[in-house]
């Protein structure tokens, strides 16, 4: 095998035997002559690596003089040292190296070749094996005899042995053919008048061109009378200077390189994503194009079934999110007929093993499902996954882990006892029933003491929703509830008992009498009622949120007063969330809780739901409380709690908790309030600083943010392609659409974590509508060069989604058909022939099914 052509390898291991191979051929005289002759000696090296490569050792020129360089710098190592290795073992080298370099031939020079080249060396010719023993066989011998008498029971590696020499030693080591080049290049191009061609040379002086001296060997310290050789140096450090330069020069271009080479793969990757947007937009205009072609075709239908005359009723996706969760039919609070078969109707896959009503559930999803599960999937870790999804989305509290945890593990928690392990009251034991009154006396500022009586205990404020909507309603039978809001209560509300809601749906404008942006007013709420009334829609309870989530609005008493009366001239039950009670950390605002409030228009009517979710930082401890002075609905719900209770040593747990007040006054709510005032201003002062619009409030641990002037169109489509670019960037939100927002383009954004976390997350956010921005002034510049196009399908399809004929007989059906027809190549794009290339199977079922009728 040749290894030649091989790349030097300096970290190669040499055995014995192979180094008394080469301390024999390196060792010879005539060898010895060459190397100190020649300036250039890496073919001497060649050559006696071609020998080894007959004996069986298959090392390259460059490892060989690599090896003898190391092996002169453990040499004059141990010479120093009194040929003492470390713990006074001897070399097994040493003896060899020594009688070769202290007996080393001399070369004496008559004067310097043209140039200031050194003339030929005394010895040429090729080197071989029979070289070494024909022109020097007494010497050859001998050196060989020499040499095998080498002791190997010293073995130890190269890399034990062969260190490094210290930085005080002034010798010259490189024996290699580097340094001659660069003094013969340099003396090259001296002039004749410069020190470096000024070489002085005594008569009959020996020197090494490999920069050995006998001044440097220690065993020539005794040979004072042999002539020396001394050659004058130019001083290196101005072209030291200029090769630092030039190397500096060169690190910085391709720094400049690099940095330019990302940037055009940051365009490139840009670009591409750019395109995929446009793409996917294409595709979904098509979409929208294609339901609105057939949803056209089937009201024309529906008439022509009916006798062209009347108005046809044909299910629409407009009454459902891309979720699948229910959506109410516009403003007016329409709901459907039966939200159980249009769910049903809307799942793609039924199975045969489940009812309707488990299909139904198996299906349903809300619609923060698809963010929530892929947050789960890729959660942010500062360690762990640096790029994972942080969440902005769920609402928690993450700022007071520290101060629950240890609340939480103190003793006084850690209690068991067996009435705590057994089967309580189903409303909650009755000492944590008493410790919630209390609490709720004291917080909510009652006039007088609240019963325990009226204290039900539920595992979460989901499952307080859940059960008085089956206490509350019966089948069929609607709740009355103010959009935006929190959209698991659809869920909490629907899965159970199948009760609708009913949407007054508020605006960002201010109307009178409003005073600020998506104000709940007595005469919206009179308005919805009335129109519920209309259709035949029987509303049984309205629910209130207050502070609201997620508007963070906070209702004066005189407010909450006008809505209890409201609801007592309708005879509807009020179901006032009160959640955040203990989270309003502005200074100037005050918080009323219905409890607070003298008289209630209608106490038997009216419910109040509390939980420790989020005033005291541990969602995850599933805890309500329900307080409500109609003992029948308070039995009611009751019943329910088999279903939904709270475990034990749980309940211990919160009354304990609950009745820390010092705690709870001195040392948990000063810093939670300080901590939520804090993220909240850093969250704000950030919205500012891009320029993006937003509801300021003091309340809870969200910011309602204004992300329309993002939308490439006013339309819940393009509010979740914006939910669906943050998600990608790794930010989750959430969007208007899972409010129930009448208006698309509002987003809640959580505020409450830790400050590196909201820093990360705004840095994704202001990039994602940094891009959003770009590619809408692209979208403008492109639409302005194509004005008065016809051919605009992007342009047409939008006018025509919001511009669409009021008036619904089949002429103008007919009309607007036509006009979606040449608004789009759909058409042509979708022939029979492209259909049957693409869907050869189902082209043919088609064709079968055609043939049959």
């Amino acid at each position: 095998m040749d290894f030649r052509g091989k790349k030097y390898e300096r970290g190669s291991n040499w055995s014995d035997p192979e180094v008394v191979e080469l301390l024999q051929l390196w060792g010879n005289e005539s060898v010895q002559m060459e190397l100190e002759s020649c300036l250039r000696n890496q073919h001497v090296f060649n050559r006696i690596a071609d020998v080894l490569r007959d004996k069986g050792i298959h090392r390259t020129g460059d490892q060989c003089r690599e090896k003898i360089k190391k092996m002169k710098l453990e040499y004059r190592r141990l010479k120093d040292n009194s040929k003492t290795l470390r713990g006074g073992r001897a070399w097994k080298f040493y003896e060899v190296m020594d009688r070769v370099l202290t007996h080393r031939p001399t070369i004496s020079y008559g004067a310097l070749g043209p140039g200031g080249v050194l003339g030929q060396p005394i010895l040429q010719g090729p080197l071989s094996s029979e070289g070494f023993h024909g022109h020097f066989p007494q010497y050859s011998h001998t050196q060989h005899a020499e040499l095998m008498e080498i002791k190997c029971e010293e073995v130890q590696s190269d890399e034990q042995c062969l260190t490094p020499e210290p930085p005080s030693m002034t010798y010259i080591h490189d024996s290699g053919a580097e340094q001659e080049e660069e003094e013969q290049s340099m003396m090259d191009r001296g002039a004749p008048d410069s020190p470096i061609s000024r070489v002085e040379v005594t008569g009959d002086v020996s020197a090494s061109p490999s920069g050995f001296s006998e001044s440097n060997m220690a065993g020539s310290s005794g040979q004072s009378g042999r002539p020396r050789f001394w050659r004058k140096r130019k001083d290196r450090e101005p072209l030291n200077e200029l090769i630092s330069q030039m190397l500096m020069a060169q690190r910085a271009s391709e720094e400049r390189f690099l940095q330019m080479e990302e940037r055009r793969m940051e365009q490139e990757q840009e670009a591409e994503e750019r395109r995929l947007r446009l793409e996917e937009r294409r595709l979904q205009l098509d979409r929208q194009h294609e339901l609105r072609m057939f949803t056209v075709f089937a009201q024309m239908l529906g008439m022509i079934r009916q006798g062209g005359g009347g108005e046809a009723v044909t299910p629409t996706d407009a009454n459902f999110s891309q979720e699948g969760d229910i959506i109410g039919k516009g403003v007016t609070g329409k709901v459907q007929e039966s939200a159980l078969e249009d769910v049903y109707s809307c799942n793609q896959y039924c199975s045969p093993y489940l009812s309707t009503r488990g299909n139904v559930l198996s299906g349903f999803r809300g619609s923060s499902e698809e963010g929530y599960r892929a947050y789960h999937e890729d959660k942010y870790d500062e360690d762990k996954n640096p790029n994972g999804i942080i969440n902005f989305g769920t609402s928690e509290n993450k700022l007071c882990f520290d101060l629950m945890s240890k609340r939480l593990t103190q003793s006084d928690m850690n209690v068991i006892e067996p009435p705590l392990l057994q089967y309580p009251d189903w409303k909650g034991h009755n000492f944590l029933r008493e410790e919630v009154a209390r609490f709720l006396t004291y917080y909510c500022k009652a006039p007088a003491p609240l019963n325990s009586e009226n204290v039900v205990i539920l595992n979460g404020c989901g499952s307080l929703f859940s059960a008085l909507a089956a206490v509350l309603c019966d089948p069929g039978d609607a709740i009355l509830i103010a959009t935006p809001f929190y959209g698991g209560i659809t869920q909490s509300i629907f899965l159970y008992s199948g009760i609708k809601l009913v949407y007054v749906h508020l605006e960002s404008k201010v109307t009178p009498p409003g005073t600020r942006p998506f104000q709940l007013t007595v005469p919206k709420l009179e308005s919805t009622l009335q129109t519920a009334k209309e259709e035949g829609t029987i509303i049984k309870a309205m629910i209130l949120i207050n502070p609201h989530n997620p508007l963070g609005d906070i209702y004066s008493a005189a407010e909450m007063m006008e809505f209890l009366e409201f609801a007592k001239r309708n005879s509807l039950h009020v179901i006032v969330d009160e959640i955040y009670m203990l989270s309003v950390f502005d200074e100037s605002a005050t918080f009323h809780s219905v409890l607070s409030l003298e008289k209630l228009p209608d106490p038997q009517r009216t419910h109040v739901m509390w939980g420790i979710s989020k005033d005291f930082a541990i969602s995850g401890v599933r805890f309500g409380t329900l307080y409500s002075s109609n003992q029948d609905v308070c039995n009611g719900v009751a019943a329910l709690c088999y279903f939904h209770g709270v475990c034990g040593p749980i309940q211990y747990k919160m009354a304990q908790l609950m009745r820390d007040r010092d705690w709870i006054n001195q040392v948990y709510l000063r810093v939670n309030h300080s901590r939520l005032r804090a993220s909240q201003s850093y969250v704000a002062d950030e919205l500012r600083s891009i320029g993006v619009p937003f509801l300021n409030r003091g309340a809870g641990f969200f910011i309602w943010i204004d992300f329309r002037k993002y939308l490439r169109a006013p339309t819940f489509e393009e509010e979740v392609s914006l939910w669906r670019d943050f998600l990608d960037n790794k930010v989750l939100l959430s969007c208007g659409k899972a409010f129930e927002c009448a208006e698309p383009g509002w987003f809640r954004i959580i505020f409450s974590d830790k400050t590196h976390r909201l820093q990360l997350g705004m840095q994704r956010i202001h990039k994602v509508l940094e891009r959003r921005e770009k590619d809408l002034q692209l979208e403008e510049r492109n639409s302005v060069e194509e004005e008065g196009k016809a051919d605009s399908t992007d342009e047409v399809i939008y006018v025509s989604s919001h511009h669409e004929p009021s008036s619904t007989n089949l002429g103008d059906l007919i009309v607007q058909l036509q006009n979606q027809m040449r608004s789009s190549d759909w058409l042509q794009r979708n022939t029979a022939e492209n259909f049957a290339q693409q869907h050869p199977e189902v082209f043919q079922v088609y064709c079968k099914y055609v043939g049959k009728q």
